[in-house]
């Protein structure tokens, strides 16, 4: 009997910490609704890129490929006629599914040769089949490739994108249980907030995809025997070339004595201490320790006045 009364009692102290335990959870009502943080963007190095919902495509950045390279380069022609040559470039980067964002022409002039400069964009898995093409249209002077590594950049994008789309979700599932218009209002604005931050990255997201989908390349066309654009043609350009570098000696000039004067000020103080004080231990009317008598006294006998 004793021991049937122990076990009764124990399961009865459980049924009632249950009861209250169930009664405390379901007490809270939906004016003590958190709005939750959102997850700290951490990037994951074996997730594949995904773009966030609303994004539209995957923008080109493909995980798979395990690195996200931007590539950029400056390839500088001889050609006989620049805008002829600027025709066939403009029409072979299209052909290669490219585009031009900016084209600048010159007409040649009195001592002004023609030229022509063309940005172009060219899908970056027909990169090189592109500078060979473009190589191809004169004498190659200079050629100019650099890539930069974003690949650590990307992942860390599309973590915060992940992290806030789901922050966001959270919030609008939580907008349909606020019964309050304080919850509500608190609910919209963390809304607001975390959807602005999350266009903001997409947008960010987006650009990176497109310079690592097209490769930015800087076309230079100039004729053969052209002088670089910065050398007088003339001896009135000559003329005004060297009034140009005259003032630009003359700036540089005030700047090395504008940096060279805070050295001097203490520098001159030292200087004027050191002559003074050589100047006073030179002085011919300063005397200099008494001297000693030249022989002493001799001593008077006693009793001698």
């Amino acid at each position: 009997m004793r021991r049937l009364l122990l076990t009764s009692a124990a399961v009865a102290a459980v049924l009632v910490l249950a009861g209250c335990s169930a009664s405390g959870s379901s007490s809270a009502g939906p004016a003590d609704l958190a709005v939750p943080a959102p997850a700290p963007a951490m990037p994951d190095s074996g997730a594949k890129s995904e773009t966030a919902a609303g994004s539209g495509s995957s923008s080109g950045i493909a995980a798979d490929a395990g690195q996200s390279v931007i590539t950029t380069g400056t390839i500088s022609l001889t050609v006989d006629d620049p805008a002829a040559a600027t025709e066939q470039a403009v029409a072979l980067v299209t052909g290669l599914d490219g585009r031009v964002d900016s084209r600048s022409q010159q007409a040649g002039g009195e001592g002004r040769p023609a030229s022509a400069q063309l940005t172009v964009r060219i899908p970056a898995a027909k990169l090189d089949q592109a500078v060979e093409s473009l190589k191809g249209l004169g004498t190659v002077e200079s050629v100019s490739l650099d890539s930069s590594d974003v690949t650590l950049q990307v992942k860390d994008l599309d973590a915060q994108i992940t992290a806030l789309q789901a922050s966001v979700d959270r919030l609008l599932t939580l907008v349909g249980q606020a019964s309050t218009t304080a919850d509500l209002i608190q609910l919209e604005t963390a809304i607001s907030d975390r959807q602005g931050q999350l266009d903001s990255l997409k947008s960010q997201r987006q650009y990176l995809a497109d310079q690592v989908d097209y490769s930015t390349i800087t076309l230079e066309l100039r004729p053969a025997g052209a002088l670089p654009n910065d050398v007088p043609g003339d001896f009135w350009s000559g003329l005004a070339t060297g009034w140009a570098s005259l003032g630009v000696a003359l700036s540089g000039f005030v700047v090395v004595v504008g940096v060279l004067i805070p050295w001097l000020l203490p520098l001159a103080v030292i200087a004027v201490v050191v002559l003074l004080i050589v100047w006073l231990s030179r002085r011919p009317g300063r005397r200099g320790p008494p001297s000693a008598p030249a022989a002493a006294a001799a001593p008077r006998a006693p009793g001698e006045e």
